[in-house]
């Protein structure tokens, strides 16, 4: 649990706050290095959000995405305009988001707001998107605020909307990284958060073809 690896909240989040401010805000620096694996993970995870927006009574719907911890826009590009009318971004970085408006292009014009906040202070608008993404920053979260998110991320869903976690996981317990303030959980530990938030999981994949050197990253769909 968290708990037991970060000794003071306020410094957890300030810390990773001056982490991000650091980094060059291209596609490279949003993966740390490892910007040659974006199209691996952009078609996977198109490959598992189609599964939601597939023709059906209860299909998901594709008016409206958020992108959590967008920062550059890389998935609201590559994956959230491409299948949805309007994309919302949020991340806690706002040269981020600055550079968003350039890198997006002229799809750009279709992202409806670019919200500048921690996910621990944000809330989603009620009843008002079919997929909440969030990717690779659940680990900037605490058990408790990551909980209170996805209960709030709940309430913003519209029917039949699905929330998307894609992250890394540990083999055991949860981990501290020290170099940009995050931890990472294992997948007992998420699915716990998840449970605790009142949602159900509907579909577990991990993805395929990534370096051996990283962690393992699955994708999760609930609701």
């Amino acid at each position: 649990m968290t708990s037991e690896v970060v000794e003071d909240e306020m410094e957890f989040y300030s810390k990773a706050e001056k982490y991000w401010k650091d980094v060059p805000p291209t596609v490279d620096g949003m993966l740390g290095g490892y910007g040659h694996i974006s199209s691996i993970d952009i078609n996977s995870s198109k490959k598992f959000l189609l599964k939601f927006l597939r023709d059906g009574p209860n299909r998901t719907g594709t008016t409206c995405a958020l992108d959590c911890g967008a920062g550059i826009g890389r998935i609201t590009k590559r994956l959230l305009l491409p299948l949805f009318k309007a994309v919302d971004m949020v991340d806690v970085t706002e040269d981020f988001l600055t550079k968003a408006r350039t890198y997006l292009g002229e799809e750009g014009r279709r992202v409806r707001n670019y919200f500048c906040c921690g996910l621990q202070d944000f809330s989603p608008e009620p009843n008002s998107y079919d997929v909440i993404w969030i990717q690779w920053v659940i680990g900037h979260l605490t058990d408790d605020h990551l909980s209170d998110f996805l209960k709030r991320c709940k309430v913003g869903l519209r029917p039949n909307g699905i929330i998307v976690i894609k992250d890394n996981m540990a083999q055991e317990g949860v981990i501290m990284d020290d170099v940009d303030s995050s931890v990472c959980r294992d997948l007992d530990v998420v699915r716990m958060i998840v449970r605790r938030a009142g949602l159900n999981l509907l579909a577990e994949e991990r993805q395929e073809n990534f370096p051996d050197e990283i962690y393992h990253v699955y994708t999760f769909a609930m609701r």
